[in-house]
C-alpha cells in the first residue's frame, strides 16, 4: 500500500548534472519542486573526466549560465585548472574546458540545491510513474511514498538497468558501484516506450604518487584564466598541471592480443558504444595507421592522489589494464586505485519527445540527459535546463520555450535529437551547428541572458549588468565609427609593429579594426583610450565588428531558416492522406510529429521533394479547404 507524501508543482527523478539544471531552473521560476535521487552524497557526481566544458561543451555551459543555470558559477568555484581551447582560430571553435575538483564540486552543488527555495531534495528510489487518465500525475518510490505534481522530469543518467563491463565479469550497478534503477525502467515499457541500450567507458585511475612525470610533458593552465560565470568575478587560485603521455606499439600489441576479452568492443553487449569517445580497443583497430594515441593524467581534485588516465577508456580484464598501464611512458609502475570499466544501461528513443522535452505519449512526463541518448554532463545540464523551464512553464501558465538552431547550441542538440533521434551515445560538436559563428562562448549573454531574465531565472542584478555590458558594446561601435586615424609617423610605428600595412591615408577606427591583423588593443594605441572599458566589451566589440559581414550572411541564412520555422505543421494532419509523399518520408513524418516545416525538412528520410509536397498540401490542400 502506498502513502501521500506530499503534492509538488514538479518532481525531478535524479540529481545529476541533468537533475539538478531542471530542479533549480523550475524552483527559480516559482515552481514548487521536489528532487529524488538514490543517494544525497552523490549530487552531481561524475562519473566519468574531471572536467567541464571544450569545443561545442563549453559554449553550453555558458548558455546554461546566460540562462541563470549553476554548472557555470560552480565549476568557477571548484576548478583546479582553466584553458581556453582553439585560440589559435576563429571565435566561432573558441570554447573553455576546466579540470574540476570533483568532490568539491558536489559538495558546492549540494550547498546550492539545499538553500534554494522552492527546491526539496529527498532521498529514494523511484519505481513507478502515476498516470491517471493518460497524463503524468507523480511518482512511487520502493518504499511506497507517493509523490503528486503536475510534471515529472526523469534524469536517471546511466541508472536505468545499468550494468558494469570489464572483460568476461559483469554486474548490475550505476556508477561508482551505485545502486540501479531496475523497475522504473520496466514501467516505461509497459507504458509503451521504446527503449534502447547504449553502453559507455572509463579509464582508470592511479595513484599520482606511482606515476613518473618526468617521462610526460606538463600541460599548464592559462596564466590569466577566464570564467564560464558571467557572474564570476576575477579570482586568482593555484592551478594545478595536467599531464600528455602517449600509447606506443608495445600498448597496441597488449591490446591487440586481447581484443577478445573486451566487453566493450567484442559486441557480445547488444548497447551501442560512443562513437566520438571511443575505447582505446576501438582506436587501436579503428586507426590501426597510427602509431600512438593521446594520454592526459587529470588530477581528480586537490585533496587525493587520484589521476583520471584520459584517452584510455577501456572494458578490458584489470590483469590486462595493469599490462597495458607498464607499456606507457610515465607509467610503467602506475598504481591502479580504480580499474576501468564499461557500463550498458537504458535510453528512451528521443524522437518520442517533443522539442520541450516532453514526452509525446504522455502529457507532463518529460526525459533529460542520458537517458535520452546523449554523453557527457554539459549536454545533460543543456537538457536539464529545458526540462525544468518547460516544465515550470507548462504548471505557471507561461509559454514553451524552443531554442532554435540559431539561438543556442542547446538548440542545436535538443533539435538533433527530437528530429533524427540517435543511433548512438550524442555528443556535441562545433560542426553539428549551422550557425556556428553565431554560437559563440563570447556572446552567450547577448543570446540569451534576455530569455532567462523573462523567464524569472536571471536575478535583476545580473540582468542589469547585462544591460550596461550591452550599452557599452553599441557605445563604442558607435564611437569607432566616429573617429579617424591619420596616417602619422606615430600610428604608422604601431601598425608595423602589427605586421599591418601602413597607412597611407586617413580611415575610421572602425574600418580599421577589421583588418585581421589588428586587435581591439592595437586599434586603441592609436586613439585615445577608453578606461571605463573591460575586457569583456573590448572582446565582444572587436569581434562584431571583424566579423561583420560573415555574421550578416549567417543572419541572413536563419531569417530563411526561420521562414520555415514559422509554416506550421498542423497537429491533426494525416500524412496518409497526402499523396505523393514516399512511403519513408509517411513513416518517418508519422513517427516525428513535426511541429514546423523546417523541422520536417531535418528529418532523415524526408527528401525536398516531400517537403514541397508537404506545403502544397498545408497551404492547398485538404486542411486549407476544411479551414475554409
Amino acid at each position: 500500500m502506498t502513502f501521500d507524501a506530499g503534492k509538488y508543482d514538479v518532481i525531478v527523478i535524479g540529481a545529476g548534472h541533468a537533475g539538478v539544471e531542471a530542479g533549480f531552473a523550475a524552483a527559480r521560476m516559482g515552481a514548487k519542486t521536489l528532487m529524488l535521487t538514490l543517494n544525497l552524497d552523490m549530487i552531481a557526481f561524475m562519473p566519468c573526466n574531471p572536467s567541464i566544458g571544450g569545443p561545442a561543451k563549453g559554449i553550453v555551459v555558458r548558455e546554461i549560465d546566460a540562462l541563470g543555470g549553476i554548472m557555470g558559477k560552480v565549476i568557477d568555484k571548484s576548478y583546479i585548472q582553466m584553458r581556453m581551447l582553439n585560440t589559435g582560430k576563429g571565435p566561432a571553435v573558441q570554447a573553455l574546458r576546466a579540470q574540476a575538483d570533483k568532490p568539491v564540486y558536489m559538495k558546492e552543488m549540494k550547498r546550492l540545491m539545499e538553500n534554494e527555495e522552492n527546491l526539496t531534495i529527498r532521498q529514494g528510489m523511484v519505481d513507478e510513474l502515476i498516470i491517471e487518465d493518460g497524463i503524468c500525475k507523480g511518482v512511487v518510490t520502493e518504499s511506497k511514498a507517493a509523490y503528486y505534481a503536475d510534471a515529472v522530469i526523469v534524469t536517471t543518467g546511466t541508472f536505468m538497468r545499468g550494468k558494469v563491463l570489464m572483460g568476461h565479469l559483469e554486474y548490475e550497478s550505476g556508477p561508482n558501484n551505485q545502486r540501479v534503477s531496475v523497475n522504473l525502467s520496466k514501467n516505461l515499457e509497459d507504458l509503451g516506450f521504446e527503449i534502447t541500450r547504449f553502453k559507455t567507458g572509463t579509464p582508470p585511475r592511479v595513484n599520482s604518487h606511482s606515476v613518473d612525470y618526468s617521462k610526460t610533458e606538463i600541460q599548464p593552465g592559462d596564466e590569466n584564466p577566464k570564467y564560464f560565470s558571467h557572474d564570476t568575478a576575477e579570482q586568482m587560485v593555484e592551478q594545478l598541471p595536467c599531464w600528455l603521455t602517449y600509447t606506443n606499439e608495445f600498448t597496441h600489441g597488449v591490446i591487440n592480443n586481447n581484443l577478445g576479452l573486451s566487453a566493450m568492443y567484442s559486441g557480445a553487449k547488444r548497447g551501442t558504444g560512443a562513437r566520438y569517445c571511443p575505447s582505446i580497443e576501438d582506436k587501436i583497430v579503428r586507426f590501426n595507421d597510427k602509431p600512438r594515441h593521446q594520454i592526459f593524467l587529470e588530477p581528480e581534485g586537490r585533496d587525493t592522489e587520484e589521476v583520471y588516465v584520459q584517452g584510455l577508456s577501456t572494458s578490458l580484464p584489470e590483469s590486462v589494464q595493469h599490462e597495458m598501464l607498464k607499456t606507457i611512458p610515465g607509467l610503467e609502475n602506475a598504481q591502479i586505485m580504480r580499474p576501468g570499466y564499461a557500463i550498458e544501461y537504458d535510453v528512451i528513443v528521443p524522437t518520442q519527445l517533443w522539442p520541450t522535452l516532453e514526452t509525446k505519449k504522455i502529457p507532463g512526463l518529460y526525459t533529460a540527459g542520458q537517458i535520452n541518448g546523449t554523453s557527457g554532463y554539459e549536454e545533460a545540464a543543456g537538457q536539464g535546463m529545458m526540462a525544468g523551464i518547460n516544465a515550470a512553464a507548462k504548471i505557471i501558465g507561461k509559454d514553451p520555450v524552443i531554442l532554435d538552431r540559431s539561438q543556442a547550441y542547446i538548440g542545436v542538440m535538443i533539435d538533433d535529437l527530437v528530429t533524427k533521434g540517435t543511433n548512438d551515445p550524442y555528443r556535441l560538436l562545433t560542426s553539428r551547428a549551422e550557425y556556428r559563428l553565431l554560437l559563440r562562448h563570447d556572446n552567450a549573454d547577448m543570446r540569451l541572458t534576455e530569455l532567462g531574465y523573462d523567464l524569472g531565472i536571471v536575478s535583476d542584478d545580473r540582468y542589469n549588468k547585462f544591460v550596461e555590458k550591452k550599452q557599452f558594446v553599441e557605445g563604442e561601435k558607435k564611437r569607432l565609427r566616429k573617429i579617424v586615424i591619420k596616417p602619422t609617423d606615430e600610428v604608422n610605428e604601431v601598425m608595423e609593429e602589427a605586421g599591418a600595412t601602413r597607412l597611407k591615408e586617413a580611415i575610421k577606427a572602425y574600418d580599421l579594426l577589421k583588418r585581421p591583423e589588428l586587435s581591439y588593443d592595437i586599434v586603441d594605441r592609436m586613439i585615445e583610450s577608453n578606461s571605463e572599458i573591460d575586457s569583456e566589451v573590448k572582446e565582444q566589440v572587436g569581434i562584431q565588428i571583424k566579423y561583420e559581414g560573415y555574421i550578416k550572411k549567417a543572419n541572413e541564412q536563419v531569417d530563411r531558416m526561420l521562414k520555415m520555422e514559422d509554416k506550421k505543421v498542423p497537429a491533426d494532419i494525416d500524412y496518409d492522406d497526402i499523396h505523393g509523399l514516399a512511403t519513408e518520408a509517411v513513416e518517418k513524418l508519422k513517427k516525428v510529429r513535426p511541429l514546423s516545416v523546417g523541422q520536417a525538412s531535418r528529418i532523415s528520410g524526408v527528401n525536398p521533394a516531400d517537403i514541397s509536397i508537404l506545403l502544397v498540401y498545408i497551404q492547398h490542400g485538404s486542411i486549407a479547404r476544411i479551414a475554409n
